[in-house]
This record gives structure tokens, sequence and C-alpha cells, in this order.
């Protein structure tokens, strides 16, 4: 995108780039790719962002690809394994807590019948203004939504989620559009922000 005023946070780095371009801010409303954002989100708290998108591969295959079911099988000796897989994030409260999380996963997709469903009723009713400036964005660690969202799941027996964790996820998944103004992406993630409001991921 030549001359395009893209989002600073990317730098030049091509995967990260390739993130913030067809990737951030694109709406997601498959349960097993919404549940590796909130996984991946957990992982990255204390760390870069692109550490994370650097061993992005190797978290999937360690995670069964993300499947909701297969992580919440995953049994003790599956943690301590991951534990000596260098290819991810060695933490061994992390790694718990994706597995809980797949568990509590389940419970909300026989509860409100999908995890689409039961996350997209959180995003905002008004989308917010389009920040203008790496300051204005900076400002905005978390929203309203992004509280209640996190507050409902750590009721419900969710970890390593907290308000500024489940507003990033919410800013990944196109839950929010906070692409600066002027983006060459931000028009891109708004007209499929729009498709999925007029046909919304459904419950049960």
């Amino acid at each position: 995108m030549p001359g395009a005023r893209r989002c600073w946070w990317c730098g030049d780095d091509p995967l990260y780039v390739r993130y913030h371009d067809e990737e951030w801010g694109r709406p997601v409303v498959d349960d097993d790719a919404l549940f590796e954002k909130l996984c991946l989100e957990g992982f990255q708290a204390g760390l870069a962002w692109i550490t994370i998108l650097r061993k992005r591969e190797n978290f999937r295959s360690a995670f069964h690809g993300f499947e909701i079911e297969r992580v919440a099988r995953m049994s003790t000796r599956s943690i301590d394994r991951l534990l000596r897989d260098d290819g991810i994030v060695r933490h061994r409260g992390k790694i718990e807590s994706a597995v809980n999380n797949a568990k509590r996963a389940r419970e909300l997709q026989r509860e409100a019948g999908s995890l689409a469903g039961f996350l997209w009723q959180f995003a905002p009713r008004r989308p917010p203004a389009a920040p203008r400036s790496k300051a204005a964005l900076m400002r905005t660690t978390t929203r309203p939504e992004a509280v209640r969202l996190a507050t409902d799941l750590k009721r419900r027996g969710w970890s390593f989620l907290g308000p500024t964790t489940v507003y990033a996820f919410m800013q990944s998944v196109g839950m929010v559009n906070d692409h600066l103004a002027g983006c060459p992406s931000r028009a891109a993630c708004e007209r499929e922000r729009g498709e999925v409001a007029t046909a919304p991921p459904t419950r049960s």
C-alpha cells in the first residue's frame, strides 16, 4: 500500500504488516478461531504481540489447532510436555489456563449454542469513533463492554483474561475497529463488520 498511512504499531516487519493488513480488526465468527485469539491474547500478557505472532504456528501445533474439544481433553501429561516445548511460551499458568478455558468454552457452547454467539453480544452497539492519533489509540486500553465481558468470563471460571486483554481480543477479532482514521485497512474492516451486523453469529 504505497503512500498509505498504515497504523504505526506494525512497523515494517513483514509478518506484523501482513497481520495488520489482513487480520487485525477483521470480524471472526468461528468458535475455534475465536478461542485461539483468546488463548493467544492470554499468552501475550507481559510480552510483545510480535513474539506471539512468530510462535503462532508452534502454538497451533502444540494446541491441536486450538480445536476447543481437543484442548479441553488435554491431560496433565500434555501440559508437562508443553512446558518443555521452546517453540511456545513456557508458562505453566498460561498453559493450564488454555486447557481450563477450553473446558469453559465447551460449557458456553452448550449454554449459548456457540461461543461466537455469546462473545459477539458484547460488541459495542454504537461503534467507537476512529482514533485519529497514536496517542488517542494508546489512551484507550479498555472499554465498558470489555470490562463486562471479562467480568462475565471470570465469573464462569475463565482465567488470564482481564479487561485489557479482553479489549485487545475485541480489537483483533473486529468487535471494535481501532484502525486509525485514514488507515487503508479501516474501511475494509468496516465493510466486513457490516456484513456481520446483518447476519450476526447465532445462539440457539
